[in-house]
């Protein structure tokens, strides 16, 4: 290998940009292609590489004699693209998702392995100051046993790109996007320990996700190898009052510690230790933390590149990532539809729920109203009906009862929808 590597640049958009800039700032290599199909970006990264080659495709960029290949692109491209740079000799470095499932990202470092070529993912936020401080701490065993983490990532504005909410080309919605970094953040501070058990749930627009869609609204809970209970939550356009609400805090036995972002910031994070009502900061803006895994990719690519058996814990957090959706698929398999009033009856009576309607949903006087079975003591968005109403409505809208009768534990399920009868 070169004593300076030759990189390739494969999406140079904002983000790509910047880890490129970082990258050739820090000296440790030197940008030898950009393959950016956008002419304003492809500008942008020519004047900080005004050396670099431009190329027409992959093919072509895969061909040239490069040391590693640094990738910015839509996600569904990322699996493929990482593949074939690992193939072809090449080290990666990925922004994150490495793939839209496990199985993609499974695929990824089975390559990086054969090849023995370094891996990495863009998890920029374990280098930022207030996170690394937060480890030190975990690992110092200042707060002695852990026994409960809770991690959000909420984005008031969500993403400004189409194809994130596209699932064929993203994998998911904001869990995809925003909760990978909790799931990181969560295992990697507690040294990766075995993840026993998960339960998720996810959202579109306050409604529960029954479909493969993408969500903007998930929680999990994890019951991790040890003990520790970790909960994540996150979302896309949340009413926030602030631009994110990005925090992660862990609770021992002998202390806490706690990571958040200040004023709403992206980028702006501060540490502190807590103890009883005590605080002391451990960390606090300015920071210039962006473009630090990058370096240290580039760093362990300069001292020759091979690969890193880390890079079997990326299959772990895309396992933990891909229950919600195989949750959603579980739920739809065994789901059945009914237009039967006697049976659709029981089931919602055996469960203690009530045929009621969304309240206002009859303005503009047609339809009667959006159905919806309440379990709830007094739901005030609902308005309860009796059973003729309810199934009047449910008949005049041509609408049949989509049901799970048991959950996977052998439980009674509440899961159910109101679908049309024409589509069935």
């Amino acid at each position: 290998m070169n004593e300076v590597p030759h990189l390739g640049f494969v999406g140079t958009g904002w983000i790509g940009r910047h880890r490129m800039e970082a990258i050739l700032a820090s000296g440790w290599a030197d940008a030898a292609a950009i393959l950016e199909p956008d002419p304003r970006a492809l500008e942008l990264a020519r004047a900080l590489a005004p050396g670099a080659r431009v190329m027409p495709s992959l093919d072509a960029l895969l061909q040239l004699p490069l040391d590693g290949m640094v990738i910015a692109t839509p996600s569904a491209l990322h699996a493929q693209q990482s593949i074939a740079a690992l193939e072809a000799g090449m080290a990666v470095f990925c922004q994150k998702p490495l793939g839209r499932n496990a199985a993609e990202v499974r695929a990824v470092v089975d390559a990086a392995r054969k090849a023995d070529r370094l891996l990495g993912v863009d998890f920029s936020y374990r280098h930022t100051a207030a996170v690394q401080a937060l480890r030190r701490t975990i690992e110092s065993g200042a707060l002695g046993q852990i026994y409960f983490a809770d991690l959000v990532f909420h984005n008031a504005y969500g993403p400004d790109k189409p194809w994130f909410f596209d699932p064929a080309q993203s994998g998911g919605g904001c869990l995809m996007d925003l909760g990978v970094h909790l799931v990181d953040l969560a295992l990697w501070l507690l040294g990766f320990p075995e993840v026993e058990h998960v339960s998720a749930r996810t959202r579109l627009g306050g409604a529960a996700l029954l479909e493969p869609e993408c969500e903007d609204f998930a929680t999990a809970e994890l019951d991790l190898a040890g003990g520790t209970t970790v909960r994540i939550a996150c979302s896309w356009h949340l009413h926030a009052g602030r631009d994110a609400v990005i925090e992660a805090t862990l609770q021992g036995t002998g202390g806490g510690v706690s990571m958040r972002n200040v004023g709403g910031s992206f980028y702006d994070f501060e540490a502190h230790l807590w103890r009883g009502t005590a605080s002391e900061l451990l960390a606090a803006p300015p920071d210039a933390w962006g473009g630090r895994a990058a370096l240290q990719w580039t760093k362990q690519l300069a001292r020759g590149g091979q690969f890193d058996r880390g890079a079997h814990e990326l299959v772990q957090i895309a396992e933990v990532i891909d229950i919600p959706r195989q949750q959603v698929e579980n739920v739809m398999s065994t789901a059945t539809t009914t237009t039967d009033h006697d049976k659709i009856r029981r089931w919602i009576e055996e469960r203690g729920g009530r045929p009621s309607r969304v309240a206002d949903s009859t303005r503009g006087g047609e339809g009667g109203g959006i159905l919806r079975v309440d379990f709830q003591d007094k739901d005030e968005g609902l308005e309860e009906l009796d059973w003729s109403e309810f199934f009047r409505i449910f008949d005049e809208n041509d609408l049949a009862f989509l049901h799970q009768d048991r959950t996977e534990d052998g439980g009674k399920s509440r899961f159910n929808k109101f679908v049309d009868r024409n589509d069935q």
